[in-house]
């Protein structure tokens, strides 16, 4: 037993506990509204880019921030980070559950993001350097995992029952008593760590990442929506532009925000890819599946939630069994089963026949959660591990960044096609002239109007409604599978054979 370990003795998985329970309420908040839209839509009259707006600015803001606030932490001290984010966090949920606009909510979700965006890096950098030993940190690292994990996907549930008996708004209100507990218990129980002669933060690259992150994202979502403008095109070229500016300065830089040189690394390289697919993946799968349920099937929130506890429960084992995976098979066949099965649960759902039953949903989310448990543990334990301990704010941003990106590109990139897809399938509807765009603009526009159309109109409306989902579902799917499938053949030609964390490499 190392010195640290002895200094921190049992109080370190107090310390774990405290980390974890900031961790659970960022991760759920990335998905605890999806099943709350329907709510939204009635109470705000939000539209459908709206709709994406205020699903994925929290992941898109709090992912484009990750570098800057993992660098801030190792300058100015991880706990103070940690402690100062998660207070924002508190006061942004009540900012988002007081709002009577669209504009309210996402202004409350963007600082929401903010406040998330510094909580993240420090959980993961603190447990780098809290557990020392290396079989500890890789237990503690599938504990955290699978906090995130079940995190994004229970946010769903808990969301569903919050919705249903108390209005969407206490899906927010859940996040203050949680906040206060945490900050007091935190401030008595967590180290500070900061990197010992940390240069001055270099913020022309701040903001090189986080405009490039940002501005890709809103060219990505309006490309993928159909609708980009000359301004959209400007907005991706200026992304890409940033970012590239920004690998170009870290690699000049005695101090860098980001040590890019780290992705030489193949398995570094392969880790952090397979985070931000997992995640993409999983984010607009558990997005569209949501609506799924709710619009094409019916289900009240709360049903809605609890019949994607599949996923969550699934994810909670894997991610706590691949720390004895990885020490028995190694990293690379670990990361290999896991993206392979979040492929095949996108296969699954292309293939079965329509519509779409729910005994299938529930197998393809046993296959997202075992994938997301299996492939995001086994990714950070390798991102952590492959840096000292004052680099580790640095790796603690590539895996959330990739995390938190990942969702929200996910949702932009494949909820826009989906939605682009299903409105060209919404064609001869019976709706009158100036309900047209409306009812084809998404699913949940076409069951507010179906609401006011009489027998027969009713019917037809809400089985096209049902068909067009069925079918641009089938469409997405394919195109997910294809390009996991690609990835994880990539990801796996990446790790050296027989690599692992604990190996000393």
């Amino acid at each position: 037993m190392d010195e640290q370990t002895k200094t921190y003795g049992s109080v370190r998985w107090v310390m774990l506990g405290v980390l974890c329970a900031s961790l659970l309420l960022v991760a759920m908040d990335a998905t605890i509204l999806n099943v709350a839209l329907p709510s939204l839509i009635d109470d705000l009259h939000v539209g459908p880019l709206e709709q994406l707006w205020i699903i994925d600015i929290y992941g898109l803001v709090l992912g484009g921030l990750l570098i800057t606030t993992g660098a801030l932490g190792d300058r100015w001290g991880r706990k103070l980070l940690f402690i100062s984010g998660f207070l924002l966090f508190g006061v942004a949920s009540v900012i988002a559950a007081t709002a009577g606009s669209a504009a309210q909510l996402i202004v409350g979700r963007v600082l929401l993001g903010i406040g998330g965006a510094m909580v993240m890096p420090s959980t993961l950098s603190l447990i780098r350097n809290i557990f020392t030993d290396v079989r500890e940190r890789n237990t503690a690292i599938g504990i955290w995992a699978a906090v995130a994990g079940v995190g994004a996907t229970v946010g769903p549930i808990f969301g569903g029952f919050l919705v249903e008996h108390f209005g969407w708004s206490s899906a927010f209100w859940l996040n203050v008593p949680v906040v206060l507990v945490t900050v007091v218990v935190g401030l008595w129980v967590l180290p500070e760590y900061r990197t010992p002669q940390a240069g001055r933060l270099d913020w022309f690259s701040a903001v090189l990442s986080v405009a490039g992150i940002v501005c890709l994202a809103w060219g990505i979502k309006h490309l993928a929506k159909g609708e980009a403008t000359l301004v959209d095109w400007a907005m991706l070229l200026i992304g890409v532009g940033a970012l590239a500016w920004f690998a170009r300065r870290q690699l000049r830089s005695a101090d860098p925000l980001l040590d890019v040189r780290l992705f030489r690394n193949g398995a570094f390289t392969a880790a952090a890819v397979a985070t931000l697919l997992a995640m993409m993946a999983i984010g607009a799968a558990m997005f569209l599946i949501s609506l799924w349920l709710q619009y094409v099937h019916g289900y009240s929130p709360s049903q809605a939630g609890i019949r994607m506890l599949p996923a969550a429960l699934t994810l909670l084992t894997a991610s706590l069994l691949t720390p004895m995976l990885m020490e028995k098979f190694g990293v690379r066949v670990v990361l290999g089963v896991g993206l392979g099965a979040v492929a095949l649960g996108f296969l699954l759902l292309a293939v079965s026949p329509e519509p779409t039953s729910y005994p299938v949903v529930a197998l393809v989310l046993v296959s997202f959660g075992l994938g997301d448990g299996m492939a995001v543990t086994a990714a950070a334990a390798v991102l952590v591990g492959a840096v000292p301990a004052d680099r580790a704010g640095q790796a603690g941003a590539v895996e959330e960044t990739n995390y938190e990106v990942g969702v929200g590109f996910g949702v932009a990139l494949l909820g826009s096609l989906h939605a682009r897809l299903f409105t060209e399938h919404m064609t001869h509807l019976p709706v009158p002239p100036d309900r047209v765009e409306q009812a084809s603009g998404s699913v949940g526009g076409a069951a507010e109007v179906a609401s006011d159309l009489p027998e027969p109109a009713r019917t037809e409306l809400l089985g096209a409604a049902t068909h067009a989902f069925d079918s641009a579902l089938t469409t997405t799917s394919y195109l997910s599978a294809a390009v996991v499938a690609v990835v994880t053949v990539g990801a796996v030609w990446l790790v050296p054979k027989g690599f692992r964390v604990s190996g000393g490499h």
